[in-house]
């Protein structure tokens, strides 16, 4: 029985490895769940699973999950804070930490499981794109199984040899026989609108993609192919490779999640429906396999396949992420931070779509040759360039 700890269990990625863990309580045991500040929602998953711990960010709302889980004379015990999470990832019993927290937000438990050497399943992207020198180094110190949950990521892990998944100590493109990596993306719901009607996006419009269910953050950031970008990131560091060794495909159907190209000419891909709970099951049960709730492809059922070069007009936003990859951890440190702001911006109807990209384009001009060599320096690059972006959105207004 392994138990596990879900980071960010009211989000979609917690929901769908809810929705999977069901299906195996013979296997796994929720040892504990957190959340920021939705009561209701992680009140109904701790009533189902019984955790022993759940923690909330926001302390009203860990008070009010106290006093609503005694009512139904629940036993979990709940905590609150920061800290309270950054423990739970690290807790000792804890055998699997999936890390789904959204955004910056994530990166301090899921360091603090990287350092307990525990089996964390990576959904959190910009804990890499923060910091991924950094921590990849300490999955290296620690021995951590690192295991990623990005439909993408994992595509391209299931088509690794199955020597270099189990391998210990990092393995180049080149030792593996690999000639480049395929990212594929969707276009989200853009891929064919007018360009000069972009700067009227509705928040509605902006987060409803096609293929995927998602939170609005990740949402929007598919709409931008800002979520490419920070995938194109997060592969460089995850497959020990270059920024050139790595090429996004435009693939609408979502279907092949991304490919493997071999040197001597083959190209190895992996397929499924675009359902989130098929790369979890992967990962939890890794190296074996395990029934989850998707449904197979049917294959008589599939139109066509198309491909295309993503469009540089169309998504800059994916290029900007791109060329901070290249230039460095600071440049990706900043980036992240000031699209986050721009996105909660465009949310709230703060600025515009368009505004999205020009409020990060500034920001990466103004840090690009900022240095983030150490945690400390990540945590104030991320501080300084969200201070930044914020005056932006005030002269974008």
């Amino acid at each position: 029985m392994r138990q596990v700890v879900i980071l960010g269990a009211t989000g979609s990625i917690g929901c769908s490895t809810l929705s999977v863990l069901a299906r195996h309580p013979e296997q796994f045991k929720v040892l504990a769940l957190t959340a920021a500040t939705q009561t209701s929602k992680i009140l109904a998953q701790c009533l189902e699973f019984q955790p022993r711990f759940a923690a909330m960010l926001c302390t009203k709302a860990a008070a009010e999950l106290k006093v609503a889980l005694a009512r139904h004379g629940c036993a979990t015990q709940v905590m609150s804070g920061q800290q309270a999470i950054n423990e739970l990832a690290a807790h000792p019993d804890a055998d699997i930490v999936m890390a789904a927290i959204v955004g910056a937000a994530g990166l301090m438990p899921t360091l603090a499981a990287v350092e307990q050497g525990k089996t964390v399943l990576l959904a959190n992207k910009e804990a890499l794109v923060m910091s991924g020198e950094l921590f990849m180094a300490k999955v290296q110190r620690h021995g951590t199984t690192l295991l990623p949950i990005d439909s993408e990521h994992n595509a391209i892990f299931q088509c690794l040899p199955a020597t270099a998944q189990q391998a210990t100590q990092p393995v180049t493109l080149a030792q593996m026989g690999i000639a480049k990596l395929l990212l594929t993306g969707s276009g989200g719901p853009f891929l064919t609108r007018e360009l000069n009607t972009l700067n009227k996006v509705t928040v509605a419009e902006a987060i409803a993609h096609p293929n995927w269910s998602m939170g609005q953050k990740i949402s929007v950031d598919s709409a931008t192919m800002m979520n490419k970008g920070l995938e194109f990131i997060e592969a460089r560091w995850l497959f020990n490779c270059a920024p050139s060794d790595i090429e996004v495909v435009i693939h609408p159907q979502s279907i092949i999640h991304s490919m493997v190209q071999y040197t001597d000419g083959s190209v190895l891909a992996q397929l499924g429906q675009p359902d989130m709970r098929t790369p979890i099951a992967h990962a939890l049960a890794f190296p074996n396999r395990m029934s989850s709730p998707v449904s197979p492809l049917d294959f008589s059922q599939l139109a066509n396949f198309s491909f295309s070069k993503p469009d540089p007009e169309r998504y800059p936003n994916l290029f900007l992420a791109m060329a901070a990859c290249a230039a460095g951890q600071g440049a990706t440190t900043a980036l992240n931070a000031a699209n986050e702001i721009a996105v909660a911006a465009f949310i709230n109807e703060q600025i515009r779509f368009t505004d999205i990209v020009r409020l990060n384009e500034k920001s990466l001009a103004h840090f690009l040759n900022y240095a983030a060599r150490s945690l400390d320096d990540i945590v104030a690059l991320d501080f300084e360039a969200r201070a930044y972006a914020q005056q932006l959105v005030r002269t974008l207004n």
